[in-house]
């Protein structure tokens, strides 16, 4: 089996929505800013104000700067059993455990990083936000950021 096909075999997306068949775990953040209205041909459409959308973001931002996802967490700890692991390879899982665990506690995060975030957003066509979507997600890195 050449390298590759190794890599795509065991490929799994970042953001997984029902990874291994399970249901996500969500979280409601808030009812404010986001109600149904009707639209043409009696058509239900979500209408999210742009302050929910910054909130959302500011949310998001947070978590993935502060908390791993458990699979990921599970994976960095065999390589403290693994056999064939050097003390290299459990050193830096290790680290990787610690540093996990002061990101969790909200007050350092995850990585140091540049002060540039990458965020990328998917709506649905029957999703209305009465707003420019890039200003109130900027918003919401600023305020990830900020406060």
């Amino acid at each position: 089996m050449s390298p590759e096909s190794t890599f795509f075999d065991k490929y799994a997306p970042l953001f997984q929505t029902h990874a291994n068949g399970e249901e996500p775990e969500y979280e409601l953040l808030s009812k404010e800013g986001v109600s149904v209205v009707k639209g043409p041909d009696g058509l239900d459409f979500l209408k999210v104000d742009p302050e929910a959308i910054a909130n959302l973001t500011q949310t998001c931002i947070k978590d993935v700067e502060h908390y791993f996802r458990s699979a990921h967490l599970q994976q960095v700890q065999k390589i403290l059993k693994d056999p064939e692991a050097s003390a290299n390879d459990r050193f830096v899982a290790m680290e990787l455990l610690k540093n996990a665990c002061i990101s969790a506690g909200l007050v350092l995060p995850s990585c140091q990083d540049t002060g540039t975030a990458c965020v990328y957003g998917y709506r649905g066509e029957r999703v209305l936000t009465g707003g420019v979507d890039e200003q109130a997600i900027t918003k919401g890195v600023y305020d990830a950021y900020t406060q």
